[in-house]
């Protein structure tokens, strides 16, 4: 029979504690940075701080940064949108004065639901980029790259031609920036096609969309 460490549970639960953290530490700045973006940059690039693309990159990014397993990376996924959602409205009625109800509003309570798909599948996408396994890192890339292109072709459709055309230029920029190979690049961009597929019907269903 295995004896475990001591010091191994102590040490697994620090590492959860400091996932948490950094997990609702990024949130509040996510949602604080998505407000400022829209007030403060020229359009269409204010569109781009309110994307649902952007956020769920955010996701991608921490999953990628925390070095840690699945579930951690899917947890802190789930936990940096919900923050990020509460933590806008919250600085919205801070800031603009809205009214402070919105932070439980039918339409938040949307938002968060949204979010915590967004980090079951962008938070774990971005541990298996990091891990570098072939396959789960080919399939995470064109996941990420597929969320800008289905936003930018649902922009497109309420012909907000900009922002369209900078999300789906965002989305293979970021296809041929983390593939790590020219295979892997061509593989990548051939998944992404089906995945923004079924990216651009989910956004024509949610409605959760910029512009």
């Amino acid at each position: 029979m295995t004896v475990s460490s001591p010091t191994a549970v102590p040490t697994r639960v620090r590492g959860r504690a400091a996932t948490l953290l950094v997990a609702v530490l990024a949130g509040l700045a996510l949602g604080a940075v998505d407000l400022a973006g829209q007030l403060l940059l020229p359009y269409p690039w204010a569109n781009l701080a309110n994307s649902p693309a952007v956020w769920a990159a955010a996701a991608f990014a921490l999953g990628a940064g925390l070095r840690a397993g699945r579930a951690r990376a899917i947890a802190a996924g789930i936990v940096l949108l919900l923050v990020a959602v509460e933590s806008y409205y919250l600085a919205a009625t801070l800031v603009l004065g809205d009214d402070l109800a919105n932070l439980w509003s039918p339409t938040t309570l949307i938002w968060l639901f949204a979010g915590v798909l967004a980090g079951v599948v962008f938070g774990p996408a971005g541990a298996a980029w990091r891990a570098g396994r072939w396959w789960p890192a080919t399939v995470a890339v064109a996941l990420l790259g597929a969320v800008f292109v289905a936003e930018g072709a649902r922009a497109f459709r309420t012909v907000n031609l900009p922002t369209g055309a900078i999300l789906a230029v965002l989305g293979l920029a970021l296809v041929l920036l983390l593939a790590r190979s020219a295979r892997q690049r061509l593989v990548a961009l051939a998944v992404l096609v089906p995945l923004a597929a079924l990216g651009a019907v989910g956004y024509l269903g949610a409605g959760l969309a910029t512009g």
